[in-house]
């Protein structure tokens, strides 16, 4: 029987280039594009059940241990930018994220990813998948039951 789990979820979010994050051209430093990411990881987090705060309510975190960023296309200030986050199914005790940003022109201007492993709050690191986020790919369907 061929199995039904899903290999990848997502969230589309949007955000607005404000003057800060800007360099004296008015176009956005590349820095802050991992700022973006968060943003999106953030408005997917509490989307789908799976936020930071829902996170530390299982007394777990999960820090970046791997990210990158591919720039094609700049924004600049006042620009409002689309950001698709895009959960990456994965057998291993980590989340993997996949984004896109857009321009208000529908151009791709950004992709990148981050990788986040569990931390239990006391500092141990998690090398099984944890009980809750099991459940929560269960319930989304990423995970037979």
């Amino acid at each position: 029987m061929p199995s039904k789990i899903q290999k990848e979820i997502s969230f589309t979010s949007e955000v607005r280039v404000r003057f800060a994050e800007t360099d004296p051209l008015g176009i956005v430093w590349h820095g802050n594009y991992i700022q973006y990411f968060e943003d999106g990881r953030e408005a997917f987090g509490r989307h789908h059940g799976i936020s930071y705060l829902d996170q530390k309510e299982h007394n777990f975190s999960t820090p970046i241990v791997k990210s990158g960023c591919e720039h094609k296309l700049p924004l600049s200030y006042g620009d409002v930018a689309t950001i698709k986050t895009t959960y990456v199914n994965s057998q291993a005790a980590k989340m993997i994220f996949k984004y896109e940003i857009y321009n208000p022109a529908g151009a791709v201007v950004c992709t990148g990813e981050t990788v986040q492993v569990f931390v239990e709050l006391g500092g141990e690191l998690s090398l099984v998948l944890p009980e809750f986020f099991a459940e929560w790919k269960k319930k989304v369907g990423l995970l037979d039951e």
